[in-house]
Order: structure tokens, then C-alpha cells, then sequence
């Protein structure tokens, strides 16, 4: 791959810090019923702690983008590992339920750095076709990150109990910080550098319709990831009998369908428009959500698991060619305005985790009708910008 900056780090330390991030949230998830049972809190409440994760993790991408801008890439990323590591060090040792929530929002606001920075890094470094093939690599790469993460959630919790997930995760922190420290360069090129005012990026991205297009399309897959991860274990570990390992297995699954939509978009970038391998995966997954919801009259697991994992290839489709389009043309002011614009599309997630949690009934309906309104409301988003693409080749040609 041909890369447009020369400092740019290795492909491994750009998986590794996007994936920390979605480690920390999936290894969570196996613990939410043990959370709520140990600090006699109901199960809805126990979910707070996925809805607080992202609230902080809105407001951190659009702190660390900015900072990202004004000392660099490369202390940017540090302090935020480090304001990680004391967010897990606050879990572990959190005596009530209050203290745990103020931990993960510490968590998450320092976890937050490794989606932004790193987003900014490869768009500053890869563009065109090699960045869609780059952003395809680097999802598929990450498909191991939720597979393993509720897999090393349950399996720790199982024999060393929940409160050592947490410790699992200061160890993580310690190691990744190390491996940034000594590996990662710093990618900014200060002579094109612009300060212009955070607020006047602000407007323009606010008045510009292809970008909410895309937050609502990144938003959207991300809530419905994580709606998966908050909802999933009351579905296969309360309703269908479960243990904690065997729930973790699944994440195997998810994995499986990211690594498949990412080796789609490899391939078909080379022959379709972006724009329309992104719409087809939202189709796709938008019939599969409908086929999902008519199976459960049968209440089979497989057919459950399933539904989940062709939902999940069309959504990993699209979500490469969304993250690669949505700030085209911001090159100059990448920081600031992938800080801004991933503040957008979390604040969307955590609305959307908050809402599953609403939705929370006991039975496995919500999650799949969660499923199907989310993916129409981003289909209907994206065929906006779908139509507008199509016009402007047209007037070009």
C-alpha cells in the first residue's frame, strides 16, 4: 500500500489502538448480569454502564481531536491511554455501583483517544481506494477485538470472578501504553498545518448534509453493535441457558461476518462505486433484520445467531466505506473535524444504547425490532447521499 505521509505506524499498532477501545466495551458485557446481581441493582440499571460509556466517549473523541491538533498526534494519544488506565484502576477498586459508573465514564473518555487519533492518522495517511482497502483491513483485524472480548470477559469472570475482568483490562492498559510509547511516531505535518477555530469547523461540518448523513450511518451501525453487546447476554444467557463461556464463543460469530464484509469491500471496490457497496450492505442487512424477526416464532437459538451474523456482513460492508468517505474534502482541519464529527455519531450511540435499554423486557423481541428501526432510519439517510453522488457523477461526466 502506498501511504501519502512517511511517518505513518505499523498497520499492528493502528489495529491495536482502534481496538482497545471495542476490547474495553464487549469484555464488559458478560459481567452486566454479575454487576447486577453482587451490587443489587436491577438488570436496566446494570446497562447504565454501557450508556455512560459512550456519553464520556463522545465527549473525549472531540477533546483528543482537538488536542490532536494542537500538540500532536503522538501526546495526544498518550495522555489519553494514561487517563484509561486510571479509569481501570477506579473500576477495580470501586466499592459501590455510583463510584463504578464515574469509573467507566473516566474509562471511556481515556479509550476514546484510540478511535479518534487513530481515525485522524489513517486519513491523513492513506486516501482513495488504498484508504477504503486500508479501513477494510483494519475492521477486519478488529473483528477479533469483540470476538475475543466477551470470550476473555467470561472466561475470567468464570474462574477468577468479575472484579478481575476489570483487573485484565489495567493490565491491557499498561501494555498499551508501552507499545505507543515506543513505537508510535508522530504523523502530523505541521507546514500544513491551519488553527482555525473549532467553532467555525463546527458550523461547517453542522451545515453540511453528506456528513450527517454519514455520522447517522456510523452511529447507526456502532448503536446497533453495541446494542447487540448490552442486550445479547439476557438473550443467550438467561433466555436461552447459556453459560458465560459459551456466550463468549458467539462474539466468534460477529467476527466472522466483520472479516466477511471487509473481504466483500476489498474485492468490490475495485469494480463498484463506494457509495454503492455501502447502500447494498444496508439493504442486506435491513432484509436479514426482517427475516430475524420473523424466525423467532420458532425460539431456536441458531436461528437467533443466525439472523445476527448475516446482519452483521452487511453492516461491516458498509461501515469501512462510510468511516473512509465521511470527511473527504476536511483534509486540512482532519483533527479537529474527525473530533467533531465522532462526537456527533457517539452521541448518537449512546442515545441508541440508552434506548435498548428502555426497550428492555425480558423477552428476545427488542433487540432484533431495535435492529430493524435502526437499520431503516439509515437507510433512509444514506439513499440521500446516495442520489446526490449519483448526480454529481452525472453532471461530471
Amino acid at each position: 500500500m502506498k501511504n501519502v505521509r512517511k511517518n505513518v505506524p505499523s498497520l499492528l499498532l493502528i489495529i491495536v489502538l482502534v481496538g482497545f477501545p471495542q476490547i474495553s466495551e464487549s469484555i464488559f458485557t458478560p459481567v452486566l448480569p454479575s454487576i447486577s446481581k453482587n451490587m443489587n441493582i436491577s438488570a436496566s440499571s446494570s446497562q447504565l454502564t454501557m450508556s455512560i460509556y459512550f456519553v464520556a466517549f463522545a465527549i473525549g473523541v472531540l477533546f483528543w481531536g482537538r488536542l490532536s491538533d494542537c500538540v500532536g498526534r503522538r501526546p495526544a494519544m498518550l495522555w489519553g491511554i494514561a487517563v484509561y488506565l486510571i479509569g481501570n484502576i477506579g473500576l477495580l477498586i470501586s466499592p459501590s455501583f455510583g463510584l463504578l459508573l464515574a469509573s467507566r465514564f473516566i474509562e471511556a473518555f481515556g479509550a476514546s483517544v484510540g478511535s479518534v487519533v487513530t481515525q485522524t492518522i489513517m486519513r491523513e495517511s492513506f486516501e482513495g481506494i488504498t484508504g477504503a482497502k486500508v479501513f477494510s483491513k483494519v475492521e477486519a483485524a478488529m473483528a477479533l477485538s469483540p470476538a475475543f472480548g466477551p470470550l476473555i470477559g467470561g472466561v475470567v469472570q468464570t474462574y477468577l470472578g468479575y472484579k478481575n475482568v476489570f483487573s485484565t483490562l489495567i493490565v491491557m492498559a499498561v501494555l498499551v501504553l508501552l507499545y505507543s510509547f515506543y513505537r508510535l511516531p508522530e504523523t502530523q505535518d505541521i507546514s500544513v498545518k491551519e488553527n482555525i477555530p473549532l467553532i467555525k469547523v463546527t458550523i461547517i461540518l453542522i451545515k453540511d448534509p453528506v456528513v450527517w448523513s454519514y455520522g447517522i450511518l456510523i452511529g447507526g451501525i456502532n448503536g446497533i453493535l453495541f446494542g447487540y453487546y448490552s442486550e445479547a447476554p439476557f438473550i443467550f444467557i438467561k433466555h436461552f441457558g447459556y453459560t458465560s463461556i459459551q456466550y463468549g464463543s458467539l462474539g466468534m460469530t460477529l467476527a466472522l461476518a466483520s472479516i466477511i464484509g471487509a473481504v466483500l469491500v476489498n474485492y468490490l471496490v475495485n469494480f463498484l462505486r463506494s457509495e454503492t457497496i455501502a447502500l447494498s450492505g444496508l439493504i442486506f442487512s435491513t432484509l436479514a433484520s426482517l427475516l430475524l424477526i420473523a424466525s423467532l416464532q420458532f425460539d431456536k437459538s441458531i436461528f437467533v445467531i443466525i439472523g445476527f451474523f448475516m446482519i452483521f456482513v452487511g453492516l461491516n460492508t458498509t461501515l469501512p466505506i462510510a468511516l473512509n468517505l465521511a470527511l473527504k474534502g476536511y483534509e486540512d482541519v482532519i483533527g479537529s473535524a474527525s473530533g467533531i464529527f465522532s462526537f456527533g455519531y457517539y452521541l448518537i450511540v449512546s442515545l441508541l444504547t440508552y434506548i435498548i435499554s428502555i426497550m428492555h423486557n425480558g423477552t428476545i423481541k427488542s433487540l432484533p425490532l431495535f435492529v430493524l428501526g435502526t437499520c431503516l432510519i439509515m437507510l433512509i439517510s444514506y439513499i440521500f447521499v446516495y442520489l446526490r453522488r449519483v448526480d454529481e457523477k452525472v453532471l461530471d461526466d
